[in-house]
């Protein structure tokens, strides 16, 4: 008797199971970098759930992308751990990975939608500070919409206990946030002011675009040289910043604008070629920048477009 049949039937499911995925790639992936904050780790965790849900018995899902969902978060709370005890003996400050865009017209809805789940740098940095379960409970729930009994399922926890996880991180994200963020023309104004001021390496512009309590973080992970220890105040901050203008912004180097995780940033680019070199997302408030992101260490900027000349 032939088995054709059953090898059709096979081949069948095979891509059935690959079209489900293939379908929500985009945003289990948004997921993933939302929770590990790194896109490299986020790709890690792609690459496993496909598996799982290779060998899974996908009759009895209901819901792929719950399901999807569900095994994406296992996987990043697994991994959260380990990351923790990475990133404490990391050379310096540890820093998400950005995520960098440079054209607002023309974005498909997927980008569009991507964007709507943006989360700032700055928050990213704040999640570090809260424990795996927190971290899973308030992005799926504050970010994605997930509801609590789903949550509560991809982390063995009840319902009632995963809500108090998440009221529980809302508070720390709060407490962790120095400012309310700015309307986004606001944001773009502060964020052109204190380009305009490095560029012409104008000290007195620089300290009048810097709110006087700024934080200046850096990453460079020991491979680019950066601070160790964020940098506190206007005055430390604006001499820091000329000092490096003076160094780096050669002929051979540009700053250019760029959304960075969905917010006004900026980049250091080389100009022969595009490469970007450092990327540079910016916390505004009363007009005023509260805080500056830094991340210059080359690992994190790989996966970066290089600048269109």
């Amino acid at each position: 008797m032939s088995d054709a049949p059953s090898a059709t039937a096979a081949s069948a499911q095979d891509a059935s199971a690959q079209d489900a995925f293939e379908t929500n790639r985009r945003y289990l992936g948004s997921v993933a970098y939302r929770l590990l904050g790194s896109f490299t780790d986020a790709e890690d965790v792609l690459q496993d759930a496909w598996l799982r849900w290779q060998s899974a018995d996908r009759t009895a899902v209901a819901d792929p992308r719950a399901f999807l969902t569900t095994v994406v978060t296992r996987l990043c709370y697994d991994q959260l751990g380990s990351a923790r005890a990475r990133r404490e003996a990391y050379y310096g400050e540890w820093l998400p990975e950005p995520s960098v865009s440079y054209a607002e017209a023309g974005a498909s809805p997927a980008e569009l939608a991507e964007r709507g789940e943006s989360v700032s740098l700055a928050l990213l940095a704040v999640l570090e500070q809260l424990t795996p379960a927190e971290r899973a409970a308030f992005v799926l729930h504050d970010v994605f919409a997930v509801g609590f009994d789903e949550i509560a399922a991809s982390l063995d926890r009840t319902p009632d206990a995963t809500r108090q996880l998440a009221s529980r991180a809302r508070r720390r994200v709060k407490d962790g946030s120095r400012r309310a963020a700015a309307d986004p023309a606001e944001h773009r104004q502060a964020v052109e002011a204190f380009a305009a001021a490095v560029t012409r390496g104008d000290l007195q512009d620089l300290m009048t675009v810097l709110d006087p309590d700024v934080v200046w973080h850096s990453d460079g992970g020991g491979v680019v040289r950066a601070g160790v220890r964020p940098i506190l105040g206007s005055d430390k901050v604006a001499r820091l910043v000329a000092g490096l203008v003076a160094k780096w912004f050669t002929d051979a180097y540009g700053l250019g604008h760029a959304l960075v995780n969905g917010e006004p940033g900026l980049v250091w680019y080389e100009k022969a070629t595009g490469a970007v070199m450092g990327v540079l997302a910016l916390t505004v408030a009363g007009g005023r920048v509260t805080e500056a992101y830094v991340v210059v260490n080359p690992e994190k900027l790989g996966r970066i477009t290089p600048v269109e000349l």
